[in-house]
């Protein structure tokens, strides 16, 4: 029997509408849905390409455990019992704070699995230690909004829909199709942004976006000195028009006012007359709004940068506006009250909760990710014993991964939930298999808040999983009702369990999901008719456009403080500033790091799809500017070696005038030396370019913990030409062929 089935795609922030062709109980293909009405029959060709992913040969559909000849199979029940054992021998042993979670990007696309892991390494217990993506991708943005408005769930978005004039810092949607921006054709509303206005974009790089728009280059990692001096033009001539609901605006004056764009020029290679332009635009077009992502956020200074992305959008009176940055809420009657309960509690965690390395705070939870190895490895209370990995890659995806995968052998237990045999999960105990995103309900709750234009989708499972596989929340559930040493945590959600089965109920987040999406706009609410879980997946499988616009004028719903203020005086933002006015560059790696993204590939998980691989797929390679591989002797296509004071890697290096002098791009994800189960991947070639990056507590961003993946300083010589001057580093272990 053959049936098409109404469902989304969930690679990344779009959420594209997709029409699946089920036979037999067998997914068979994917096509774009054109019925949904913001996607409209568009779908990037990673999402068609997802069929390869579920019916994936090197896919894990049964749960294996590793030996001394490698992994053999085994049943759940076994696998199961073997891990609860263990893990309560830790906890019993050292306590929570032996106990470690790292939850990889896929994660946030599923409400079912974050909610599992959230209450599983919360419940363990309050030392627990909890690593997510974030601090490779989003904590400094989250954290700039916890300074500015009290809580970092306020995170303003650009009014895509309304503005004429889009600045792009650090972000190239072509190819990313929107982060922190859900935005379906995303490249379709640049376009008629530009027809009636202007996209700058600000990049080291001429990214497709740039190359689409008008391009600004960019020194790397300059973006602060950038948006500073943009502030002092704004004060200095008069063009602040912030509104009423702000604090301590004299002060950011003052902290401002030494950023001149003649000041800046030598370190953001911007001339002031550019930049003096930039800010009367952004104070004289009506609807304007500076939007920043990945670049912004991943530099030595992530968090100060998203501060004053939002500031310049504040003084140039662009925040809270039609057309300008604003704040896409779920529109929930008295959130603002759960709003400020939550951001003093995140705000108290971040103040009290420091690591034992580093001394970082805690954003939404989560620490520092590059710290993992020295975690695991440091000696004393709170170091990490069981380690669990689920939806994630981090030995290709933190920095420093050989430190990472050394540190993995002083485990007591390590435990991977995902549907490959990944560079990490090669060093598990236990590999248990997952579902795909098609084989799970599912309803996109982390990024309600992002929407260009509010939207609601939910999706039933398309088909049912393969082999053995099970949802991360079954996992998750099971282990904790095996769990013989019983937090209060995991006591009250026992209780909560038995109950909901005297109800012929069973345990899951659904029913929270269902009413997330009830008492959201849109939604049923108190027995009113409106949107549920069920009626959006029974009749509105294609979604339903809840509001043509973003609401405007809710600033003062979505602060988090009790003065309903925007706050800008910050000891920690003045300290960055003073660190940023100090710092200098070095003789013996002249050049500047960039990352850059792939139509065909998503981090490290995507290369095993042969329709990815398939055509005109350029290898992995850095992208380097000719004038300065002309004076390093560098010819297209050579082999060169690139160095940092943490390792080297070798690859072959791309000329190109589309990129600034002094940077240079090499794509991150890549790697696979054969240590993982997927052969295609295996063959794909390429090396870690995390091995250049930093994992030392000093080399990582100050405030939020961010690894510094941007502005990294390197040099670059022909392969085989060694570094004067410059201590042993680690080569890159070359990929299985």
């Amino acid at each position: 029997m053959t049936e098409t089935v109404v469902t989304f795609c969930r690679i990344c922030e779009p959420l594209c509408g997709m029409i699946a062709t089920v036979e037999d109980g067998r997914l068979t293909s994917l096509r774009p849905d054109r019925e949904q009405p913001l996607s409209s029959g568009f779908a990037c060709r990673k999402g068609v390409a997802f069929t390869e992913v579920v019916n994936d040969p090197d896919r894990v559909t049964t749960p294996l455990r590793r030996g001394p000849d490698g992994f053999e199979e085994v049943g759940w029940d076994e696998a199961m019992a073997d891990i609860a054992a263990r893990l309560t021998r830790v906890l019993r042993a050292h306590g929570s704070g032996a106990v470690g979670w790292y939850m990889g990007n896929p994660a946030a696309f599923s409400y079912s699995h974050l909610m599992g892991v959230i209450a599983f390494i919360k419940g363990i217990g309050r030392h627990s230690h909890y690593f997510t993506a974030s601090t490779q991708d989003t904590s400094s943005r989250l954290l700039a909004s916890q300074f500015l408005y009290g809580s970092p769930l306020s995170v303003p978005i650009p009014d895509l829909n309304r503005t004429d004039l889009l600045v792009v810092m650090g972000a190239n949607p072509l190819v990313s199709h929107g982060s922190f921006l859900t935005a379906p054709r995303i490249k379709d509303r640049l376009r008629e942004i530009s027809g009636r206005g202007r996209v700058v974009v600000i990049d080291p790089r001429r990214t497709e976006t740039a190359a689409a728009h008008e391009w600004l280059g960019i020194v790397p990692d300059t973006d602060a000195f950038l948006l500073l001096s943009l502030l002092q033009v704004l004060f200095a001539e008069d063009l602040a028009r912030p509104g009423a609901r702000v604090r301590d605006l004299g002060w950011l004056r003052a902290q401002a006012a030494p950023f001149t764009p003649e000041s800046t020029a030598g370190s953001t290679g911007i001339a002031p007359e550019q930049v003096r332009e930039l800010a009367r635009a952004l104070a004289g077009t009506p609807r304007a709004a500076v939007y920043g992502r990945f670049g912004t956020c991943v530099g030595r200074h992530g968090t100060l940068t998203n501060y004053l992305i939002d500031a310049v959008n504040l003084v140039a009176g662009n925040l809270d506006i039609p057309g300008g940055s604003v704040f896409s809420t779920l529109g929930i009657r008295g959130q603002r009250w759960a709003m400020v309960v939550m951001g003093a509690l995140l705000r108290r965690a971040y103040r009290r909760d420091r690591g034992r390395i580093g001394g970082f705070g805690p954003v939404i939870g989560a620490e520092p990710a590059a710290l993992m190895a020295k975690q695991i490895t440091t000696p004393g209370p709170r170091r990490i014993r069981a380690l669990f990995v689920s939806a994630g890659n981090p030995v290709l995806s933190v920095p420093n991964g050989d430190e990472l995968e050394a540190a993995t052998e002083h485990l007591d237990l390590m435990v991977g939930l995902d549907f490959y045999r990944t560079e990490t999960a090669a060093h598990c105990d236990y590999l248990l298999p997952v579902t795909t995103m098609y084989e799970r309900d599912d309803f996109a709750l982390t990024f309600q808040q992002f929407q260009a234009t509010p939207f609601r989708q939910a999706t039933e499972a398309v088909v049912r999983p393969p082999g053995r596989a099970r949802t991360e929340w079954e996992i998750i559930d099971d282990l904790m009702r095996r769990m013989s040493k019983r937090t209060p945590v995991f006591a009250a959600l026992a209780l909560l369990r038995a109950a909901l089965r005297r109800l012929g109920r069973r345990f899951h987040p659904r029913p929270l999901a269902d009413l997330i999406i009830r008492l959201s706009a849109g939604g049923a609410g108190a027995g009113r008719t409106g949107l549920t879980f069920d009626r959006l997946t029974g009749a509105h499988p294609h979604g339903v456009v809840v509001a043509p616009e973003i609401a405007t004028g809710v600033l003062g719903e979505v602060l988090a403080y009790g003065d309903r203020r925007v706050h800008l005086r910050h000891p920690e933002i003045a300290a960055e500033i003073a660190a940023l006015a100090g710092e200098t560059g070095t003789a013996r790696y002249p050049l500047r790091l960039i990352g850059m993204r792939e139509p065909r590939s998503e981090n490290s998980w995507m290369h095993n799809s042969p329709l990815l691989r398939r055509g005109a797929h350029r290898p992995h390679r850095a992208l380097m500017h000719h004038d300065d591989a002309a004076g390093l002797g560098i010819a297209d296509g050579a082999a060169v070696r690139v160095s940092s004071a943490t390792g080297s890697i070798e690859l072959p290096v791309e000329l190109t005038g589309d990129i600034v002098r002094g940077a240079v791009a090499i794509p991150h994800g890549y790697g696979h030396r054969g240590t993982g189960g997927w052969r295609l991947a295996n063959q794909v070639g390429g090396v870690n370019v995390n091995l250049l990056m930093s994992s030392e507590p000093g080399d990582i961003e100050a405030l939020a913990g961010m690894s510094r993946l941007t502005g990294v300083p390197i040099s670059v010589r022909p392969a085989g030409e060694t570094v004067p001057s410059t201590p042993p580093t680690r080569q890159a272990r070359p990929c299985a062929e």
